[in-house]
């Protein structure tokens, strides 16, 4: 990802309250807690339950995370999450993610996600609805 990110560079946005039990010894919040928010944001497009992508029987698992700290996040306060749509593969989903405090990125990251049969334990194709959902929400220069 770019040195400069900006939460306008991603068309899904998510937010998450800084509690204070999420901080560390040293007073600023623990490393862990960074991909918690990550999974807020992923959370509200993969489990919207009026618009829910993955079908029964069906579940969406983590299969990569790449996460780069930027800076430290501090208490109190509020995290915001910039979600976008990096490439969407036959069973799985590429996101690129942000997180914001107080106008400043504070870590980005790369994760991908498979879509899993929860009989089989292996990936499964997604639906061509959800593809075209999630095609829909590429940056227009690498939609195909």
């Amino acid at each position: 990802m770019k040195d400069e990110v900006r939460l306008d560079d991603f068309p899904l946005h998510a937010s998450d309250k800084i509690r204070f039990g999420d901080t560390d010894s040293l007073g600023h919040i623990n490393n862990a807690v960074f991909a918690t928010f990550l999974e807020t944001g992923r959370a509200e497009i993969l489990c919207d339950p009026r618009a829910p992508l993955a079908a029964p029987g069906t579940v969406f698992v983590l299969a990569r995370l790449v996460l780069d700290f930027r800076a430290e996040i501090t208490w109190p306060g509020e995290i915001l999450i910039g979600t976008r749509i990096a490439g969407v593969g036959r069973s799985s989903i590429r996101l690129e993610q942000a997180l914001f405090q107080n106008e400043r990125c504070v870590a980005t990251s790369e994760t991908v996600i498979v879509l899993m049969d929860e009989m089989t334990r292996r990936s499964t194709p997604l639906a061509s609805t959800t593809v075209e959902w999630l095609a829909s929400l590429l940056p227009q220069s690498t939609a195909s």
